[in-house]
C-alpha cells in the first residue's frame, strides 16, 4: 500500500525555522517529480514547491527566498527547509507527486505564533 508520512511540523515563533520530512513507501515510485503542498483553513490545497528526480527545483512565491526543497532518493525522503517563518506560512503541509497525486498522507501542521 502506497504510503506517505510527513513529519517535522510544530509551533514556532516568527523568524524561526522548521525542516519538514516526508517518507514514502517503497512501492510509491519515488523516481518522479515530488512536491510539497499546503492547506490552510478555508483554502484549497496549494503547491508550495517541487523537485524533479534529478534535483531541479522550484519554490513558489512568496516563500521562494525562504524555503528549500530537497530529496534523498536512496532513502525515499522529501524535505522542506523553512526559514524565517512568517504569519502567512501556517497550515498543514503534505507531500505527494507533482503530477498524478497518490492518496494523501496525514500531513504535518505548521503553526507560527508569537
Amino acid at each position: 500500500q502506497v504510503q506517505l508520512v510527513e513529519s517535522g511540523g510544530g509551533l514556532v515563533r516568527p523568524g524561526q525555522s522548521l525542516k519538514l520530512s516526508c517518507k514514502v513507501s517503497e512501492d510509491f515510485g519515488f523516481d518522479r517529480p515530488m512536491a510539497w503542498y499546503r492547506q490552510s483553513p478555508g483554502n484549497q490545497r496549494e503547491l508550495v514547491a517541487y523537485i524533479t528526480s534529478g534535483g531541479t527545483s522550484n519554490v513558489e512565491n512568496p516563500a521562494k527566498d525562504r524555503y528549500t526543497i530537497a530529496r534523498d532518493n536512496s532513502k525515499r525522503i522529501l524535505y522542506l527547509q523553512m526559514n524565517n517563518l512568517k504569519p502567512e506560512d501556517p497550515g498543514r503541509y503534505f507531500c505527494n507527486r507533482m503530477y498524478g497525486v497518490a492518496a494523501w498522507g496525514p500531513g504535518t501542521q505548521v503553526t507560527v505564533s508569537s
